[in-house]
Parts: C-alpha cells; structure tokens; sequence
C-alpha cells in the first residue's frame, strides 16, 4: 500500500510545495506554510489536465458578446448597494467578521425578505441545530413557506439537498464547518476549505444559484484559512465594529460585480439589524458644541460620501515615551503627522501624549483624513475650538504641503447638503470645482490652502 503523501500550503496565497520551508516561495511570508493531506486535485495531474485544456479554444475579444446580468433585489437596500445593486445569479459571496457583529442575523433577515417574495431559499448550518435557527428567525419576524433549514456539514449531503430543493439563493453558515470525506483532514483545515469551496463554486456557476459563505476570522481579522478563499469568490464583505455598541459597518473589500469599498451602515436592535439610510446624521449625534479638539471632516468610502467627526486630545505626558493612540484610523499616520507638526510648525509634542478618535466607531483610512487629523491635534494643543460650521478634508505631505483629493465635489455637496458654510480644502481642489463650474457654490465658502502653516493662520491656532 502506498503511503499517504502530504503536501505543504501557504495560508496567504495558497502555494504549494513539497517540503516545508520557512519562506514562502510564492509571496515570500515567513512562516506561513502548513502540512496538509494531497488530494490530488485534477489541475496537477498533467494527463487530465491535458485532455481538459485541450478541449478550450480561444475567442477573440471583439467577437465575445456582453449582456448585463440579472441581479435579484434583496429588499435590505444597504446590503444591495454593498453588493452593486443586488444579488448576481450564480455568483459566490463569502461574508466575514467578528464572532456576534451580525452576520448571520444579516443573512437570515435577507432570507426573509427573498422568501416574502416568493423565491425558494436554502440555509445551511453546521454550527446550529435547526430550533436556534428558529428561534433566531422568530426575533425577525414571520417566515413563509418557501425558506428550508438545513442543519448538515458534509458537503455531499448539501449538494444532493440543493439539487433535490432547487433553490435560488444558499445560505453556508459556515465554511470552516464543512468537509468532504473523500478528504481525510479535519474540518476548517486548508485541503478542506480549499475543496469545499471549489465545490461550492461549481454548483453556484453551472446551476447558477447565488451561494452565501459565512467565514470566520481570525485575531488579526482576516479570513481564516487559505487566503486563496479570497480569490476563489466572487465578492467579499466584511463585518466591522464593536459587538457592544449599537451600530455596524458592512464593507465591500472584493467586488467583481460592482465597486469596491463601498459600505452599508446598520444598527443592532432586538429585532434584528436596521439600515441607517443617512450615515451623516448618526454620525454626528452627540458631536460636542464648542469644545476643543473636534473637528467635522467628510469621507468618502466606495459611492457614498459623509461627514464624520474627528477627535484629538493633547496632554502633558509625565513618562519618559510619550503615548500615542489612534482608533478608526492608521496609528502609524498619525506618528508621521504629529512629526509634520513638530517639525513644519513647530509645535512640541515630544513632551505630550496625544490621542486621535475618528468617532462612530468607522474605520477611515484614506489620506483625506489628514487635513481634519492636524486640525483637531492643533485645536486640542492650543485650547481653542473650530467653528462648529466648518467642514475639513485634505492630504498633507511629509514637507507640510496640502495636496488635492479625489472626489472634492461630492465632499463638498455633501458638507452643503448637511448645513456647513465654510469649508477648507486644498487649493488645488478649490481651483478645479470653481473652474469646472458643476457644482452651484454659493450655499458654502470655501477656503483653499497650500501648506499647513496657511491652516494654522487661517484658523488662527496659536503655534508657538
């Protein structure tokens, strides 16, 4: 008898090798690669895979014909806009986050609203027996007929259910829970994960059925599993926020039928989640008046711009390391523009510890943000607060300049829509909207400027 052989995978981009090295060779990560079963996939047998790609033939490109694909509305109008309009017919959502942040609450409510409708739903479940399926169900609501629960983790079995039911949509709660027996490997292993995700990609295009993955993460929030999983499906979403507060952050990371980065907002209550239409508006709920160290700067994530209150608090350290901490945004951007500061303005912090907030609980990472972060550290140094009426966005460099944004307009549009007269943007900004002329801006002011010392003039913060 043969002996069983093994292989070596990398859980970041999926290569194989024959023995374990230190490095990966495909993405160069150290430490990344795991023992796993061979299952002797057809692509790496070289007479199969002959035989199959021979029967390919290439087309050219102007002969290959478009036609827009169906999209199937799932009636949760935040989840539609993360999906690009709606559910694609034989596509592959894998949908990601921390444990209780609402996943599978999210994909039962949409069960719901698809069976209301009268499309024939399937949910598997291999972490949960079919009555706390129900009683989580009874929380939302009212369930017809056409919505089967599935309570199973051998993929065999799920493919025989999907095709004896015929569904339209498939609900795979969760893919760390599911095997294959022809593999002999535990649950939640990468040769698993890798087939049953194949599996389950195959079924979704040759009977075009819309498949939805739930995947766990791990501590540093990514996938677990093979990152290959990633790039197997179709579109990725993650779950973001804290399970404790209120509100939550649908984020579109992967979209091969729609934009990327595009989020829908909703708040957790006991009946399930809710869609919050306006993120402007909860996010400036509770936005002190008047105070130092808050300032209104305005993002823009996929289509969808809104205003978003930025807070710093600078205070004298008493340690020999000063502290810095930054939450909803990159840590390390702040370092390089507290040095900005000290070095272009100079403004001492060395002696200060400094705290940055991006309120809400949202998580914003684009240099847009860079203008507003200044702003709030200078504002919170110096003791004096911004007009509560001023809106701020822009991207500073490493010699103080404040360089132009992508999508200034609908920034702009956005600060006149919620009540702002005065905004600040970079110069170049300003040039370009008043010379383009689409944007009527006689309900705002604005204020270019070049570098950050003309922001600190121009705000009149106290410098030295």
């Amino acid at each position: 008898m043969a002996k069983a052989k093994n292989i070596f995978y990398c859980k970041e981009c999926g290569t194989e090798t024959g023995k374990w090295q230190g490095q990966c060779p495909g993405c160069g990560e150290w430490n990344t690669l795991v023992e796993a079963p061979d299952t002797g996939a057809p692509g790496r047998k070289t007479g199969t895979g002959a035989a199959r790609a021979g029967q390919a033939e290439p087309a050219k490109l102007k002969d290959i014909t478009i036609e827009n694909e169906h999209r199937m509305m799932t009636g949760i109008g935040e989840l539609d806009r993360v999906l690009g309009g709606g559910i694609v017919a034989g596509s592959l959502v894998l949908v990601g986050g921390d444990p209780g942040i609402g996943k599978s609450t999210l994909l039962l409510q949409m069960c719901k609203m698809l069976s209301d409708q009268g499309e024939k739903i399937l949910y598997v479940s291999g972490e949960e027996s079919l009555k706390q399926i129900k009683l989580r169900g009874d929380r939302i609501g009212e369930f017809s007929d056409s919505i089967y629960l599935l309570s199973e983790t051998n993929i065999s079995a799920i493919d025989h259910a999907i095709g004896k039911i015929q569904p339209v949509v498939v609900i795979v709660d969760s893919i760390q829970t599911m095997y294959d027996e022809r593999i002999d490997a535990a649950p939640g292993s990468i040769s698993q994960v890798r087939e049953i995700t194949s599996i389950l990609l195959r079924i979704a295009k040759s009977r075009g059925i819309s498949i939805f993955i739930v995947g766990h993460v791990t501590k540093e929030g990514n996938v677990a599993g093979p990152r290959m999983l990633e790039h197997m499906v179709d579109t990725v979403l993650y779950f973001e926020g804290d399970s404790a507060a209120a509100y939550r952050i649908l984020r579109g990371v992967k979209n091969r039928f729609g934009s990327t980065n595009e989020i829908g907002v909703f708040e957790m209550k006991g009946k399930g989640l809710v869609e919050v239409p306006n993120p402007s508006e909860y996010m400036m709920q509770g936005k002190p008046v008047g105070e130092s160290g808050s300032v209104v700067a305005c993002a823009v994530e996929g289509t969808r711009s809104f205003m978003i209150e930025v807070q710093a608090l600078v205070c004298h350290t008493y340690f020999n390391m000063p502290r810095r901490t930054a939450a909803g945004t990159d840590y390390n951007r702040i370092n390089l523009l507290i040095a900005v500061l000290e070095k272009r303005l100079g403004i001492r912090l060395s002696d200060s510890d400094a705290y940055v907030n991006v309120a809400g609980g949202m998580r914003i990472t684009e240099p847009a943000l860079d203008l507003a972060i200044i702003t709030a550290i200078m504002s919170s140094h110096s003791g004096r607060a911004m007009d509560d009426r001023t809106v701020i966005f822009g991207e500073v460099g490493l010699v103080g300049e404040v360089r132009a944004v992508p999508q200034a307009e609908k920034r702009v549009a956005e600060a006149m829509k919620t009540g702002y007269q005065t905004c600040i943007l970079p110069e170049a900004n300003k040039k370009m909207m008043e010379k383009g002329g689409g944007l009527d801006l006689s309900g705002i002011r604005l204020v270019g400027i070049r570098n950050i010392r003309e922001l600190a003039d121009q705000i009149c913060m106290n410098i030295t």
